[in-house]
């Protein structure tokens, strides 16, 4: 069957309208247009991966920014949370995991960019949206431009700078920048009062965001001042429902920038104001895709890494311009002097999250193991990181009919083109459903015809037409583009499609494992799941051999302990090379006991009903990599010299908790009752 597209209409791209953009000290400037944000004068497509850096230990930081590094992000986003650094009025609080400046200094070591979250209110599920207590109990009005409130911010914010001082775009620095509040749906003024208060104390920037989502109609917005960003989550754990919900309609192309199920709880249905926010004057910009999802305690979904892959996917064939991850890395709340740090129905929110674990499950879990999502988010982000310059300036052009959630028939695609040349988009997938397979699949893009495909099973790919380089045109490939390096162009084999490649004028056929070069140009496939573990670093590509390859300090290592073996890209060929080190994984003795002890946290334990509870007491021989748990449970948590170490929902996985945590110390294991009193995916 024969698939084409709807007209391609050519957008009026609109420049200097937005008091944003800037330069650094060597010249570079980083501008703001309607279509695409601008770096060095062309076309850029950010990527950048939510990791709070209070969630994490400092030692271990800039560790986990090379891994970011090498799962292709460029820009690291992280919150100040305001109890975290004031907990008491007047205390201020900058040191050991606190020490943002460290944080941002090890990102610019890393080669990632920062964008900063001020706040003040920046909720990320953080006991009262980041607010001290103290804050709090003040007479004035909060989020708004009270008087006595913003001197409070003016200090706040102050204080943020004297750590970064120096570290701005515009000092040469990687902060390149700001987001104001959160989810502040309809105070334009408070929001701009928050910019003007931030750039007189000194965060001088090319970019400031905020969150555009609210309903239908977008935040409302200064909209000359900020850039509204917006999220795709594949499930809403915070939805007051325990039902299955809709399938998503984020595995559908759609331009629609608004997710209006990010924070119902917080937002109206409606405007009436009669508020529309103007879309066509930014970019279509994201910073909340759901790579993971954090489970409440009465809605526990799983997303696997083809429902994070597939979502981005879709969302850059509709024209995403900056890809945003919440979260990327997942992390441990800390424990507060007066309370827990963790959003809960007994601080007055509507849901209840755990105590410790804000692991997210996403591409890397809270003690920076990688999961599925790691790997196939990065076959986009390579593409992404080397082709942007091309895919930035490229429209949005749907296909000829519209395709709904429910149609589990047709063919879900979309390209982006300037009318010549482009990226055909293709999206099998829909989370929690089947989609039917779609044979004989002739698509037709801005007049180039591709070969009849087969599109069979879970499978999301691109596939570019008219690609131009060193004066030779890929007319086509029926292969997903991964990177290139010089003259060479890398691709992944889609399960169930031939590479076909058609360059000037001939087509050529090159399976996996092969590499032709063909007019002075050099066309290798790989394997898909050898694209899972490729990674381009600094010296160029590298294949992990099951096994997650990332640079820091210099040196290739492995996330996965123990020995491994990687091959690299040597302009002709891969070279294989080995690492040999002698690890040996912890054991663990699992006894079961009478309770030795009242638990630090006895309400996590019993959320929702009494439930039965039981003891373990756990012994590990020593401190080195993880032990794993797969009790079926309501939630769970680990006591070390009865402190609490570890907390989670159990949501139908394995539980890896690194034995270091435990090592040494006298530990305890208990779980509460299984009861089917909340949404589960297991």
């Amino acid at each position: 069957m024969k698939y084409s597209f709807a007209p391609y209409k050519k957008s009026e791209i609109i420049r200097d309208h937005l008091n944003l953009g800037g330069s650094n000290t060597s010249g570079e400037r980083i501008d703001v247009t309607s279509l695409y944000i601008e770096r060095g004068g062309k076309p850029w497509i950010g990527v950048m991966g939510e990791y709070h850096f209070v969630r994490d230990s400092s030692e271990v930081w800039y560790n986990e920014l090379c891994k970011m590094k090498a799962g292709g992000i460029t820009i690291a986003a992280t919150y100040m949370f305001w109890i975290y650094h004031e907990e008491t009025e007047g205390e201020f609080d900058f040191t050991g995991d606190r020490n943002i400046r460290k944080f941002i200094l090890d990102a610019q070591r890393a080669g990632l960019d920062v964008i900063l979250r001020i706040g003040p209110w920046v909720h990320g599920e953080c006991i009262n949206g980041g607010f001290p207590y103290w804050l709090l109990k003040k007479s004035y009005a909060l989020r708004q431009n009270d008087p006595d409130y913003l001197a409070k911010v003016r200090l706040w914010y102050e204080k943020i700078y004297e750590q970064v001082k120096g570290l701005m775009y515009s000092d040469g620095g990687n902060i390149i920048g700001i987001q104001l509040e959160n989810e502040l749906v309809d105070n334009a003024e408070h929001l701009l009062t928050l910019k003007r208060l931030a750039v007189e104390i000194g965060f001088n920037v090319p970019i400031y965001t905020v969150t555009g989502w609210n309903s239908k109609y977008g935040a409302e917005i200064p909209i000359n001042d900020v850039l509204p960003v917006f999220a795709a989550y594949a499930d809403a754990p915070w939805a007051d429902t325990t039902e299955k919900l809709p399938l998503s309609p984020h595995y559908i192309f759609d331009p629609t920038r608004n997710d209006a199920a990010v924070g119902m709880d917080l937002i109206n249905e409606t405007d009436e104001n009669g508020w529309r926010l103007p879309y066509e004057r930014y970019p279509f910009a994201t910073c909340e895709l759901g790579a993971g999802l954090i489970p409440t305690h009465h809605r526990r979904p799983v997303i696997s890494g083809m429902d994070a892959y597939a979502m981005s996917l879709v969302k850059l064939g509709s024209g995403n311009n900056l890809v945003g991850y919440y979260m990327y890395h997942g992390g441990t709340n800390k424990i507060g002097r007066y309370s827990t740090l963790n959003e809960n129905r007994a601080s007055g929110y509507p849901n209840d999250y755990a105590i410790l674990s804000y692991d997210y499950h996403t591409a890397l879990t809270s003690y920076g193991e990688a999961r599925e999502q790691y790997g196939l988010l990065n076959i986009l982000h390579m593409f992404i990181n080397d082709f942007s310059e091309l895919l930035a300036a490229m429209e949005y052009v749907p296909s000829e009919k519209k395709v709904y959630p429910n149609d589990l028939i047709s063919l879900r695609y979309a390209m982006r083109t300037d009318g010549k040349s482009g990226f055909v988009f293709v999206n099998h997938y829909q989370r929690l459903a089947r989609t039917e397979d779609i044979t004989d699949v002739e698509i037709n893009a801005c007049g180039v015809k591709f070969p009849a495909i087969d599109v069979r099973g879970d499978v999301s790919f691109i596939m570019p037409f008219n690609l131009k380089m060193s004066g030779n045109t890929l007319e086509f490939a029926t292969a997903q583009l991964l990177c290139r390096i010089d003259k060479t162009l890398f691709f992944a084999e889609i399960e169930g499609i031939v590479p076909q490649y058609k360059l000037n004028g001939n087509v050529y056929t090159i399976l996996a494992g092969e590499a032709t070069e063909i007019d002075g140009i050099r066309i290798v496939t790989i394997l898909w799941e050898e694209a899972k573990y490729a990674r381009k670093l600094s010296d160029g590509l590298y294949i992990g051999d099951k096994c997650n390859v990332y640079e820091a300090n210099g040196q290739i290592k492995a996330i996965e302990n123990g020995s491994y073996s990687y091959r690299r890209w040597n302009g002709s060929g891969f070279e294989k090379h080995f690492t040999e080190i002698n690890f040996k994984n912890a054991d663990v003795k699992f006894e079961e006991t009478e309770q030795p002890f009242e638990p630090e946290y006895p309400e996590e334990l019993c959320l929702g009903s009494e439930r039965k509870l039981t003891w373990k007491k756990i012994t590990v021989s020593s401190g080195d990599g993880f032990i794993e748990i797969s009790d079926k449970c309501d939630t769970e948590q680990i006591y070390a010299d009865r402190k609490l170490v570890a907390d989670e929902f159990y949501y139908g996985e394995s539980w890896r908790i690194p034995a270091k945590l435990l090592f040494g110390k006298e530990c305890y294991y208990v779980t509460s009752e299984l009861k089917d009193d909340f949404y589960r995916e297991f």
